[in-house]
């Protein structure tokens, strides 16, 4: 029994050719779960053998435009090819609600349209939200999967979640963006993978201006994950969203960093990277 997790998008907010928006997929105990839902998404999960229509829940971490550009792709797809009522959980921080209510609204031509040309579409998208501040936002004894919630640090943004998977005893956490904070040692405490939003410090240091310096304020530097993954006890840590965009050739240089402070396995993350974590049965 396993937990895979499918990086399917780790760029940034500036567009990138080979890198789609911030997106994860974890699948586990005949469950899907898509963690934020960035540019391409919909591109991305075709190509991981995913569609909408399956997703057991969508779960965000922030409202970041790069973390839910794509939701509305994933809110129609999901209603345009199930060809019986599939209502979509999605789970997500406070003003989720508002969010989606958002999409709906500006998906509001489109609807009317499919409705009034297929006869067996009488109703519209059916997302279902749950706004959390913590706890347990997901459990399913039968598959023996339970998700966590917990706040994260991602001021002034918040608020922001971070989230424990845990299946077949293994576990494995999805950070979000964010600096290191006691929620994130909470998630992380003996992980077995820590997905984490990453940025190099020295390197968007040297641009000089301040929207871009801004950013090292509230997201984890390279090293910051490593020491929380080493502190935490994680086995894989698995470094995505990287910021800047990674120079083509540079991903040695990103795990040294991590590999300074943390003593497991370091992952660099590009889109569809696959990280399999074993479960406890045999």
């Amino acid at each position: 029994m396993t937990i895979e997790i499918t990086l399917l998008g780790t760029g940034s907010p500036l567009p990138d050719p080979n890198r789609a928006g911030p997106s994860t997929l974890v699948r586990a105990g005949g469950r899907t779960f898509l963690f934020d839902a960035g540019r391409a998404v919909g591109l991305r999960l075709a190509a991981a053998g995913a569609a909408s229509s399956t997703l057991t829940a969508v779960l965000l971490t922030h409202l970041h435009s790069d973390h839910i550009t794509d939701l509305n792709d994933v809110i129609t797809g999901r209603w345009v090819t199930s060809l019986t009522p599939n209502p979509l959980p999605i789970t997500g921080p406070g003003r989720t609600r508002e969010v989606v209510d958002g999409i709906l609204a500006m998906l509001g031509p489109d609807i009317g349209y499919r409705i009034a040309h297929h006869a067996d579409m009488t109703d519209g998208p059916q997302p279902v939200v749950t706004e959390s501040a913590g706890g347990t936002v997901f459990e399913d004894a039968a598959a023996d999967v339970r998700i966590i919630a917990v706040p994260t640090d991602h001021k002034p943004v918040e608020p922001t979640l971070g989230y424990r998977i845990e299946h077949d005893g293994a576990a494995v956490v999805i950070g979000g963006d964010g600096v290191p904070c006691a929620g994130l040692d909470e998630l992380c405490a003996g992980a077995d993978a820590y997905v984490q939003t990453v940025l190099r410090e020295d390197l968007v240091s040297q641009i000089p201006v301040q929207r871009f310096l801004d950013t090292i304020d509230y997201h984890s530097t390279v090293r910051q994950a490593g020491e929380t993954a080493e502190r935490a006890g994680v086995g894989t840590l698995v470094l995505t969203h990287q910021v800047p965009t990674p120079a083509p050739g540079s991903d040695a240089e990103w795990v040294a960093l991590a590999a300074e402070v943390f003593s497991g396995e370091v992952v660099f993350g590009t889109d569809l990277t696959v990280v399999t974590v074993e479960g406890t049965a045999t």
